[in-house]
């Protein structure tokens, strides 16, 4: 008899569960669906108006990206822009948020707060002041000059370099949080356990704390990756014309030429690029290691 009732016990449970799952799917439904038409019902006009022209069916916007040296330059330069700047978001944010993980909650905040401060700014703005801050007679070329380091004013804007250092500011904050936050969680009982066991400093670093930042890494370096790739405004004011990114020219065919079918294909192929990005580090690193913030 306590196997009966335990066995009516176990199927009202799971009777219960598939109810709950149920009612909060219809919930959810209509956010998804509403979602669901935002992203499909544009990206499905777009490549509408990549394949079909006044002669119907063709391809020539997609061959086009393939034989013509210059958009093999555009998106050669794109990659490599986001490269860059994620490289140097690691190398850079990383040990900030190392630093601030180890602060007392105090000092935590206030440090916090100063890595938010550029989201209180308008993006233009600060690619504004970043095209003060280093044009030729800007504050750094000036007080190079000053100081007698330089002769004559460096080339930092209008440049690969000026590009870069602007979205580096910018995307700093996208690594920054997410990495602070899995490694708030990361239970200190670890690195205590490996310096009880003989380890050093850098080999519990190495072989104990950065293993279990990893999943924070991971979802702070896809996220200034994937945005670098649509990057837009930076590019197009520190670039001064000589650095041209996808997003620019999906602008330019728009505005100077008119043609919605070669800038619908460039926005159909970054949209698979960022969907094959993600593809490729959920691979890598599951769903639910990104969305954890702790633990082994």
């Amino acid at each position: 008899m306590s196997e009966v009732a335990t066995g009516l016990n176990a199927a009202g449970i799971r009777a219960d569960a598939r109810r709950e799952r149920n009612a909060l799917a219809g919930l959810t439904s209509p956010t998804f669906l509403v979602l669901g038409l935002l992203l499909f019902l544009p990206v499905g006009w777009l490549f509408w108006l990549s394949v079909f022209d006044d002669t119907g069916l063709t391809l020539e916007n997609y061959r086009r990206m393939v034989v013509e040296p210059a958009y093999i330059s555009i998106f050669r330069t794109t990659f490599e822009l986001s490269v860059l700047v994620t490289a140097l978001s690691v190398v850079l944010g990383y040990p900030v948020a190392y630093m601030i993980a180890f602060l007392p909650p105090r000092a935590a905040s206030i440090c916090l707060t100063l890595v938010l401060v550029p989201f209180w700014t308008a993006l233009l703005v600060r690619t504004y002041a970043w095209l003060v801050i280093l044009q030729r007679r800007g504050v750094v070329n000036s007080v190079l000059m000053d100081w007698g380091v330089i002769d004559e004013p460096l080339q930092l804007v209008h440049n690969f370099t000026g590009t870069t250092i602007g979205m580096l500011h910018i995307m700093i904050p996208f690594l920054v949080l997410p990495l602070y936050a899995n490694m708030r969680a990361i239970d200190r009982d670890y690195v205590r356990a490996a310096a009880s066991l003989g380890a050093s400093p850098t080999a519990t670093f190495w072989r104990v704390y950065l293993p279990l930042s990893v999943p924070g890494l991971a979802a702070g370096t896809v996220m200034v990756f994937v945005i670098c790739l649509g990057f837009y405004i930076t590019p197009q004011f520190l670039g001064g014309g000589r650095v041209t990114t996808i997003s620019m020219k999906i602008q330019q065919n728009i505005a100077t030429y008119f043609d919605w079918g070669a800038a619908s294909s460039l926005g159909v192929v970054l949209f698979v690029v960022t969907l094959a990005v993600f593809w490729g580090f959920s691979r890598l690193f599951p769903l639910r290691r990104l969305t954890e913030v702790g633990g082994p």
